[in-house]
């Protein structure tokens, strides 16, 4: 978080951190356990916080927190992917980041965006989100499904978005040779096959979402309309019910559940 930035300001490993857009990754940082409560005390909050130039709509409530979580680490996958204007790219896994990546591609300018999804609501807003392509296969399919779209050779950029060992190795055999990944689903992986990487010049980066970094950007694109990352927010719920929030999206229920208090 900038917030741990700046507080060890002083630091040059804290500001080498900073400096290369990796807040997050200070030497000296620290965090806290998230929370669902009616009230949390923010730590380093002056520089952790980003205020809004007032106070917003209800309306634009579910896009602010969106911001604060799965639209920052959707972000996070599409720059450490290198997403550039008129690019290809293939994003895997079609949750609340997945679906934030593919929005953070289409705001980058990519020429196309293929969507890997399986469950239909989330193929709808994939594309009202800017996905010019659906692929529902997995594994060797999935992987000719891609190829076939991108003339034989594979995406210039894949943004994994779940972390498993099937995603994983899916996302990097999706890229062109020389393609990016850019990899923000928690890693569950017992081993990266080379064969993928090495030998194709197909580098993985991404990591824990620098969201802060992002923040400003982000939050002027809110305010000005120009997205709406708040609509994977499709169930709400009472906060006395988070776990029933919880359960419809383990259960494929709701993309993501928004919890008031």
């Amino acid at each position: 978080m900038l917030g741990v930035v700046r507080w060890h300001a002083a630091d040059a490993r804290g500001r080498r951190a900073a400096s290369t857009g990796a807040p997050r990754a200070c030497l000296r940082g620290g965090g806290y356990a998230g929370c669902q409560a009616e009230a949390i005390r923010i730590p380093n909050a002056d520089g952790t916080l980003l205020a809004t130039p007032e106070r917003p709509d209800d309306a634009m409530i579910p896009s602010l927190l969106a911001l604060s979580d799965v639209m920052g680490t959707g972000w996070h996958a599409a720059v450490s992917a290198r997403v550039r204007e008129g690019g290809t790219v293939v994003v895997v896994g079609d949750g609340a980041v997945g679906l934030s990546g593919v929005l953070a591609a289409a705001q980058l300018g990519a020429g196309r965006i293929i969507a890997m999804s399986r469950h239909a609501d989330r193929q709808a807003l994939a594309r009202e989100f800017g996905a010019t392509d659906v692929v529902a296969e997995r594994g060797d399919e999935g992987v000719e499904a891609v190829k076939e779209l991108t003339d034989g050779i594979g995406a210039d950029s894949v943004l994994e978005c779940v972390g498993t060992q099937d995603s994983v190795v899916q996302a990097l055999r999706s890229a062109r040779p020389g393609g990016m990944v850019g990899w923000v689903g928690v890693p569950h992986v017992t081993e990266l096959p080379q064969e993928h990487m090495f030998w194709r010049n197909v580098g993985p980066a991404g990591g824990v979402a620098p969201v802060r970094a992002y923040l400003p950007d982000l939050l002027a694109r809110v305010l000005d309309g120009s997205m709406d990352p708040g609509r994977v927010f499709d169930l709400t719920l009472p906060l006395e019910e988070a776990a029933e929030g919880y359960a419809a999206m383990d259960e494929r229920r709701a993309i993501k559940s928004l919890l008031r208090p």
